[in-house]
C-alpha cells in the first residue's frame, strides 16, 4: 500500500524552479528563429518523394513551428485565412488581413507576406502562381471538404495531393529548446498545485478551487492554461474528462485535478488524485495500483534505454503499444483491466495532444527521440470513484535519459 503524506509532509511552491526569466524566454525565441530554416529544409526534402512543390498549411501548431507567428488557442476560428502559409522550395508566403498584418510581420520577418480579405479560394489562384506550383501536399485531415473542393476548382491547374503527417511526424522529436519550455511549464504547474494544497478543505466547491487553480497558474508564470482545469471530487473523478461543478467538496473522498500551464507557447500536462481527509482503503487502493502501472510503464522505457547504452546505433526503443501494454498489464492483474479504457499517454509540446501516442493502437514503430509525453493510467468505477497519475517524461535515447519533467510527488498526499 501507497505511503499516505499528510499535510505536514506536503509540498510548497518553494519545492519547484520558478518561472522562466524574461532572457531564457527570449534564448528561447533566438533558439526557434535559428531552428526554423532545418524545420523548413526537412519539409521540402519530403517535395521530392511525393512529387510535390509546394505545402500548405494550416493549423496553428504548424503556423508557430514553421514561421514564428502565435495564433492563440482557437484563433484560427476567427482569423479566417489569415494565418494559413504556403511553404514553396525556396519562399514561404503567410496570409494575413489587416488585423494580422504587422503581426506577422514582425514575427515571421523572412516570410512574404500576403494580404487576403476573406476566402482563400478566391486569392488561391494567384497565390499558387506566385510561387510557381503545380502540385500542392495539404494535410487531409486539416482541411474541410468543401474547402478542398473549392481550391481545385479555384485552379484547375494546380493539384492537391494529401500530405499526411508530415509536420507532426517531424514536431515529436523535440529540440532541447522545446524540452526546456515543457520543463518550465510543468515546473509552473507543480508550483500552482502546492500552493492550492493548504486552501483544499471540505465544503469547497470543485469550481471554486479550479478557479483558484487557474489564477495560481496564471499569477505563477503561465502565459496561458494548456486546457481548461479539471477539478472533479468523489464519483465525478470516475470521468477521465470532467468538468468542474458547483458541487462541495466532501471528507473522506477522492479529489482529482488535471491541468496544464503554456509558457513560451509550449505545455504541461499533469493529473493528481488527492484524498480529502481520512481516505477510504479501497481509493487507497486504486491509488497505489495506479501508482505501480506508471511506474511499469516508466521501467519498460529505461530497460530499453539501459540495454542499448553503447550499443552501435543506440537502443532498440520500445513502441507506444508496447510501453502502454507495461502499464496495462499491471491493472489487469489485479482485475480492473475493463476500467482502464483511454491509452497510456500521448507526446505534447505546441499542442496539449500530438505524437507520438502510447496506447493499444498506437504505431508499431520505435519511439521517436529526444521526445515528450504523458504516462497517465487510471482506474475509474463508474458513480463511485477514479484514480489517475499524470507526469510528462522526456525521453532521450542518445542521452541515456528517462526523466520525469514533472516533479509533484506522485505518493497519496492526504489533504484537510
Amino acid at each position: 500500500m501507497s505511503r499516505l503524506s499528510r499535510r505536514s509532509g506536503l509540498p510548497v511552491p518553494a519545492d519547484f524552479d520558478p518561472p522562466p526569466s524574461a532572457r531564457r524566454q527570449r534564448a528561447w525565441e533566438e533558439a526557434d528563429r535559428a531552428a526554423r530554416a532545418s524545420r523548413l529544409e526537412r519539409l521540402r526534402s519530403r517535395f521530392g518523394p511525393a512529387g510535390v512543390d509546394a505545402y500548405l498549411g494550416l493549423r496553428r501548431e504548424e503556423i508557430r513551428y514553421l514561421t514564428g507567428v502565435r495564433l492563440g488557442e482557437g484563433e484560427e476560428k476567427v482569423a479566417g485565412s489569415s494565418g494559413r502559409f504556403l511553404v514553396g522550395g525556396s519562399s514561404v508566403v503567410i496570409l494575413a488581413d489587416s488585423r494580422y498584418r504587422i503581426q506577422v510581420r514582425r514575427e515571421a520577418p523572412d516570410a512574404r507576406v500576403e494580404p487576403v480579405a476573406g476566402d482563400l479560394a478566391a486569392a488561391w489562384p494567384a497565390l499558387v502562381r506566385s510561387i510557381g506550383a503545380r502540385r500542392v501536399a495539404v494535410p487531409a485531415s486539416d482541411l474541410s471538404h468543401d474547402l478542398w473542393t473549392r481550391l481545385a476548382a479555384a485552379e484547375p491547374a494546380v493539384e492537391l495531393v494529401p500530405a499526411g503527417s508530415w509536420v507532426d511526424d517531424d514536431r515529436a522529436t523535440k529540440e532541447p529548446a522545446e524540452i526546456e519550455r515543457i520543463a518550465a511549464a510543468c515546473a509552473v504547474a507543480d508550483r500552482a498545485l502546492a500552493a492550492l494544497l493548504p486552501e483544499i478543505r471540505p465544503g469547497r466547491t470543485e469550481s471554486e478551487l479550479a478557479w483558484r487553480l487557474e489564477t495560481l497558474l496564471r499569477t505563477g508564470g503561465a502565459e496561458a492554461l494548456a486546457f481548461d482545469v479539471a477539478c472533479l471530487g468523489g464519483s465525478q473523478a470516475a470521468l477521465p474528462h470532467g468538468s468542474p461543478r458547483p458541487a462541495r467538496i466532501v471528507a473522506g473522498r477522492v479529489l482529482l485535478f488535471d491541468f496544464g500551464a503554456q509558457v513560451a507557447g509550449y505545455r504541461s500536462d499533469m493529473t493528481r488524485t488527492l484524498f480529502v481527509g481520512e481516505p477510504a482503503a479501497r481509493d487507497v487502493a486504486l491509488h497505489d495500483l495506479v501508482r505501480r502501472a506508471q511506474a511499469a510503464a516508466i521501467e519498460r522505457l529505461e530497460s530499453a534505454v539501459a540495454d542499448g547504452a553503447g550499443r552501435p546505433g543506440g537502443p532498440d526503443l520500445p513502441d507506444g503499444r508496447s510501453v502502454d501494454a507495461a502499464a496495462r498489464a499491471v491493472i489487469e492483474a489485479a482485475g480492473q483491466g475493463e476500467r482502464f479504457g483511454h491509452g497510456t499517454g500521448h507526446g505534447i509540446g505546441l499542442a496539449t495532444h500530438e505524437r507520438p501516442g502510447l496506447s493499444r493502437v498506437a504505431p508499431e514503430t520505435p519511439l521517436p527521440s529526444p521526445t515528450v509525453f504523458s504516462i497517465e493510467p487510471g482506474v475509474y468505477l463508474d458513480g463511485r470513484t477514479g484514480v489517475r497519475i499524470e507526469d510528462l517524461v522526456h525521453l532521450d535515447a542518445a542521452a541515456g535519459r528517462v526523466e520525469r519533467l514533472t516533479r509533484f510527488p506522485r505518493e497519496a498526499l492526504v489533504v484537510a
